[in-house]
């Protein structure tokens, strides 16, 4: 695989960062992701840790080097990070589980499939026009849909943090999966939460990705939402992908190392910050030992159905 990739989680005007971004790879599949804690509850940091540790850890068992089903492991990948969430919460006591939105994407085969609850989106582009992006899961898209306020009002609605979907609330969340979509060469997916695409047209991600490519582009994206949110600026997080093909001659994870900045080379999760990051950070074996309870727990239901 060969692609140019980006990644950056910028606090904003807010007093922390609740945010979460990461990627991972294996030889023949990439995932990318973006978790927003949702500031409304208690610990939302943690949430979004937690499901970004969750995910990456799954995805690290499955991509052996390839998944068998990218939109079944994002499916069965965010379920389990739904009762990670809430398993660590009644664990420690919490008096509610803490919640986040979330997107993430699977690059394998020359195509994508992404997955996302509440209102952290994905953008596919190509030639600077948006071909797909999600479709938030809040009050504020539903005012969309149904024609009661323009698309352009959207962000300065006075509801606009009311969300419907999200991982570690008491219900199952609404995940709205992709069918794969096929990627041609400089096509770039974009993931981000909404302190930045909130500010910022759909024209302005587009062309300023089309002429600056992800690397410069990125960069002058989340300078622009926060100069345009002011102080009201929420936390900006974001992973940007330029697709480049795949080359049979060449060893694909050094052709997608060679093309990172420095800074995102790792293949693993980059908290925004070393000491938020320790607040809320589990170990690999905490989150293997509560996915490892939840799997038994549904496996235990499932039996006493039948």
């Amino acid at each position: 695989m060969q692609f140019s990739i980006y990644q950056e989680s910028r606090r904003g005007a807010r007093k922390s960062n609740q945010d979460r971004v990461a990627y991972c790879y294996s030889r023949d599949a990439l995932l990318m992701l973006v978790a927003d804690g949702m500031g409304g509850h208690p610990h939302g940091d943690l949430a979004a840790q937690i499901a970004t540790q969750s995910i990456t850890a799954a995805f690290r068992r499955a991509a052996r080097p390839r998944l068998a089903n990218p939109r079944t492991f994002l499916r069965e990948a965010f379920t389990e990070a739904h009762y990670a969430i809430i398993q660590h919460a009644e664990d420690s006591g919490l008096p509610e589980s803490p919640r986040t939105t979330c997107v993430a994407c699977i690059v394998q085969d020359n195509s994508a499939s992404w997955a996302h609850a509440g209102d952290s989106r994905l953008y596919h582009i190509r030639d600077g026009r948006i071909l797909a992006q999600t479709k938030d899961h809040s009050l504020v898209q539903q005012l969309i849909d149904t024609g009661r306020i323009r698309k352009d009002a959207a962000a300065a609605h006075p509801e606009r943090s009311r969300i419907f979907s999200c991982l570690g609330s008491e219900r199952l969340p609404r995940v709205d999966l992709t069918q794969q979509t096929p990627l041609t060469p400089l096509d770039t997916l974009i993931l981000c939460s909404d302190g930045l695409w909130g500010p910022l047209s759909e024209k302005i991600i587009g062309s300023t990705v089309l002429k600056l490519g992800v690397m410069q582009g990125v960069p002058e994206l989340l300078d622009e939402a926060e100069q345009r949110a002011g102080r009201e600026c929420d936390n900006l997080s974001v992973v940007a992908l330029t697709w480049e093909g795949h080359s049979q001659a060449e060893q694909p994870d050094q052709a997608a190392s060679s093309r990172m900045p420095p800074a995102s080379a790792a293949p693993l999760p980059q908290a925004p910050g070393a000491a938020q990051a320790q607040d809320a950070y589990l170990s690999d074996e905490e989150i293997e030992h509560a996915i490892a309870q939840i799997r038994s727990a549904l496996k235990r239901q499932t039996n006493d159905k039948t």
